[in-house]
């Protein structure tokens, strides 16, 4: 099979698995799973911000979720511990489910390492792709999640997610989200979170 041929099957077989997302999100008129959105989102923003990257990296963005909904938050303890060792295992969960699927696909295993690696979030701020990634999820978060969450929480705690946010992220990351379409409240927290 060629690079493409298996990129659009490996794309095929994550969507597949994320089309089963019981959590639903209407966009457009349309319902669709969560987790499909999200996938397609990663996909289409990392091909803005960074058209020329791997494959290895394109793969990352579409299945940097999958299959979330089966490890809920709520099955963790509901303090910063809970939530941390959440996001560990989940990342290891991706991790696996996306490697099995690879492994189907019939990609080499260097490849699916590197997916791994980036899927980890390994060497953050000192491995390019992992930074890229992480750009890539703060920007999806900005430009679709952020406006739908400042309904939902306190300035001060916004305030403080979106200098956790913008930490992590690259200063071209940094010079994207801000050319983002914000409104009138949203722009003016990010304002106060950057003084």
């Amino acid at each position: 099979m060629e690079a493409s041929q298996r990129l659009t099957k490996a794309f095929e077989l994550f969507d597949a698995a994320n089309s089963e997302d019981p959590n639903t999100e209407v966009f457009q008129g349309k319902t669709i799973p969560k987790e499909l959105l999200y996938a397609k989102r990663m996909t289409a923003v990392l091909n803005e911000f960074e058209p020329d990257t791997s494959e290895a990296l394109q793969l990352t963005a579409r299945c940097q979720h999958i299959c979330r909904w089966e490890i809920p938050r709520e099955s963790y303890e509901m303090n910063r511990v809970g939530y941390l060792q959440w996001r560990q295992n989940l990342k290891k969960f991706h991790a696996k489910k996306a490697s099995e699927i690879l492994n189907k696909v019939g990609y080499e295993e260097e490849l699916i390492e590197r997916v791994r690696f980036l899927l980890l979030k390994k060497k953050l701020k000192r491995d390019e792709e992992t930074q890229t990634l992480e750009d890539v999820i703060c920007l999806v978060f900005l430009k679709y999640y952020y406006a739908p969450f400042l309904v939902k929480h306190d300035d001060d705690k916004i305030i403080s997610i979106l200098q956790k946010t913008w930490r992590k992220m690259s200063e071209k990351g940094q010079q994207a989200a801000l050319q983002l379409d914000f409104s009138g409240k949203g722009k003016g927290l990010i304002a106060k979170a950057l003084e």
